[in-house]
C-alpha cells in the first residue's frame, strides 16, 4: 500500500525476505547493467550491508507484496525484513493465496491487523484503534501488522480483491508524520512509504529501538540509493550511518564477549 510514491514467493520467503526461487524479471531500467549487491540490491559501491542491524519487536509484519514490486530496487518494504527478521513476505495473486499466509492467518497464536485507511464507509465495523493492540498484547498474541506493499492503486485494489483479509481488523495509522522518501515522486507528503509506515507502527506500538533503528536504516537507504544515481560513493558517513555503525559495534561485542 504505501509504496505510495510511484508507490510496497508463492512460498515462504528467506530472512531477507524474498523467495531466491521466485522468477526473475529482468530490470531494464536505467542502471540494469550495474553490479548490484544480491542481499540489498542496491549497487555494491553503495552496499546496506555494512550498516544492517538485527532489532527485536513485540510485534510482526507480513507483507502481502504487489508482483511488480519485488523487481524495484526502490522498494522499501525489503528493508523491514532486514531489520526484523521474522518478518514475512508473501506475493499478491488474487485468485491463488499465498497457503503459508492462510495458515498463518489462522494461527490463534497471532492477531493479524490489515494497516489501511479508515476512508470508505462500507469497511468503518472493521476499523480498530491501537487499543486494539494493545489488548492482543495483554492477551499474551502477537499482532501482526499486514503491510499492503505496493502503489496506491495496486494497495487498494489488494484490499478490495482478497477475500482472505475480509474479516480482519483495519488498522488505519494515525500519524503527523511526513515523508522522508526521496527516490520516488510522493502524490502527497503524507504517503509514507512502506518503510516509514513500519516504523511508525513500531513506535505507536512500543518498540521504540526497533523504530528507531529501522528509521536509521531507511535513511541509509536514502542516501546510498540516491548517491548511487550519481555513481559514487556516499559523502562522509551521516548521523543515521555512524549511530547504525555503533550499534552493530555493540552488538558484535555481546556476540564476542559470549564466545569466551
Amino acid at each position: 500500500m504505501h509504496e505510495s510514491h510511484d508507490a510496497p514467493a508463492d512460498s515462504a520467503t528467506t530472512v531477507s525476505g524474498y523467495d531466491p526461487d521466485a522468477p526473475r524479471k529482468p530490470f531494464n531500467a536505467r542502471g540494469s547493467f550495474v553490479s548490484r549487491c544480491p542481499e540489498c540490491r542496491l549497487p555494491k559501491l553503495n552496499c546496506l550491508c555494512p550498516y544492517r542491524v538485527a532489532a527485536e519487536s513485540r510485534v510482526r509484519f507480513w507483507l502481502l507484496t504487489h508482483p511488480i514490486e519485488h523487481y524495484k530496487p526502490t522498494n522499501t518494504g525489503r528493508l523491514i525484513s532486514h531489520i526484523l527478521p521474522e518478518t514475512e513476505v508473501f506475493t499478491w495473486y488474487r485468485t491463488e493465496p499465498d497457503p503459508r499466509l492462510l495458515a498463518l492467518l489462522d494461527d490463534d497464536r497471532f492477531a493479524p491487523f490489515v494497516v489501511f485507511p479508515d476512508d470508505q464507509a462500507d469497511y468503518a465495523e472493521r476499523v480498530v484503534g491501537p487499543e486494539a493492540v494493545d489488548a492482543a498484547l495483554a492477551d499474551s498474541r502477537t499482532p501482526v501488522f499486514i503491510l499492503l506493499d505496493g502503489t496506491w492503486r495496486q494497495a487498494r485494489r489488494i484490499f478490495r480483491r482478497s477475500e482472505y483479509l475480509a474479516s480482519l481488523p483495519v488498522l488505519p495509522l494515525k500519524t503527523s508524520r511526513l515523508t522522508r522518501y526521496r527516490l520516488r515522486k510522493a502524490a502527497s507528503s503524507e504517503h509514507l512509504c512502506t518503510a516509514e509506515v513500519a516504523a511508525e507502527l513500531l513506535r505507536i506500538s512500543g518498540d521504540t529501538e526497533a523504530s528507531a533503528i529501522l528509521d536509521d536504516y531507511f535513511e541509509v537507504f536514502n542516501e546510498n540509493y540516491a548517491s548511487s544515481r550519481r555513481d559514487r560513493p556516499g559523502e562522509a558517513p551521516s548521523g543515521a550511518m555512524q549511530r547504525l555503525l555503533e550499534r552493530r559495534g555493540d552488538a558484535d561485542g555481546a556476540s564476542d564477549s559470549n564466545r569466551t
